[in-house]
C-alpha cells in the first residue's frame, strides 16, 4: 500500500504517508510530492529516499479530496498505483491521482 493514513482524535487532520513503491523509482536520484495541498509547487515537498523506497508525511484537513502526483528527477510525471481514485488533469491527456481523508 502506498498511502498510509492517521486520522488524529484532537484535531480534524489525517497524517498521510505516500510511499512510493519501489518498481517506480528505479533510478531514480529525487522524488516530490505535488498536489493540490501545496499548490502544486515542484519543490515545496520532497521526498526522503531510505532503502531504496522514497517516502512522505504530511498533515491534511479531514473530509476533503487533494489531487496530487508524483515528480521524479524533475522531469517524470507519476500517479499513485495506492491512491483512492483518479481524476482526469485539466493539464493535457492525463490522470490525476486522488487521496481521500
Amino acid at each position: 500500500m502506498s498511502l498510509k493514513k492517521e486520522y488524529l482524535k484532537s484535531k480534524p487532520l489525517c497524517r498521510v504517508t505516500f510511499v512510493l513503491p519501489a518498481k517506480l523509482t528505479e533510478n531514480t536520484n529525487q522524488a516530490n510530492l505535488v498536489g493540490e495541498f501545496n499548490d502544486w509547487n515542484k519543490q515545496t515537498t520532497p521526498m526522503k529516499r531510505i532503502k531504496g523506497i522514497f517516502s512522505v508525511t504530511i498533515m491534511l484537513e479531514k473530509g476533503r479530496e487533494y489531487l496530487f502526483r508524483y515528480l521524479l528527477d524533475e522531469d517524470r510525471w507519476e500517479n499513485d498505483p495506492a491512491a483512492d481514485k483518479y481524476l482526469p488533469s485539466p493539464m493535457g491527456n492525463n490522470q490525476n491521482s486522488v487521496v481521500v481523508v
